[in-house]
């Protein structure tokens, strides 16, 4: 074959259209440039190192090792925030009348709707008496405040409240039994011992 009929057959092959039609629009048969097919390759190998390599085999730092490095330096530097308060904790908080006092106006803001300015109880239960729901030790109502009651329509406060305030609510709300609400509702859950 001589070169000038290579070269023609060559160009000729090179604009061959494809048999098929779309709309009225026919299209060359090209192959792709082989610099994108080997990136291509190259993305799918890279694709597998990066799946296998820092998240499931542990090599390397990876992100949970560093997660979990975080939340021991968090814990740590927030010990207050990390379990809530201890019985110890919150008596002492119901010593200090400066914090009551915040306290009473978290709960005129957030608690008095459903249990009462006074603590008496309207949706909510009665504070005022002996008798509760989810357990009577002030450690326990911290853990009722900070979780909730969802299914009683009671919020969990600790996603919405600080540490401290939660606190202040709690000491507030240990100072209201053996009070006297205008309009008590009557007495729900067990008795809790003084």
């Amino acid at each position: 074959m001589t070169e000038p009929t290579q070269g023609r057959k060559e160009a000729a092959e090179r604009d061959r259209i494809l048999e098929h039609s779309y709309d009225g629009i026919q299209e060359y048969d090209n192959p792709m440039p082989q610099w994108w097919v080997v990136t291509f390759w190259l993305t799918i190998v890279f694709s597998v190192f990066y799946y296998l390599n820092p998240f499931n085999t542990g090599v390397g730092s990876g992100m949970k090792a560093e997660y979990d490095a975080d939340m021991v330096a968090f814990r740590a530097a927030h010990p207050a925030n990390s379990g809530g308060g201890n019985a110890r904790e919150l008596l002492a908080v119901v010593a200090r009348k400066s914090e009551v006092a915040e306290g009473k106006k978290i709960y005129a803001g957030k608690c008095a709707a459903c249990h009462a300015a006074d603590g008496g109880g309207m949706i909510g239960p009665n504070l005022t008496d002996n008798a509760w729901i989810h357990g009577g030790t002030i450690d326990s109502i911290y853990a009722t405040v900070n979780n909730g009651v969802l299914a009683k329509g009671m919020p969990a406060w600790g996603k919405l409240l600080k540490d401290d305030e939660m606190q202040e609510v709690v000491a507030y709300v240990w100072t209201l039994r053996g009070s006297t609400p205008a309009k008590p509702k009557a007495a729900e859950g067990v008795v809790a011992a003084q």
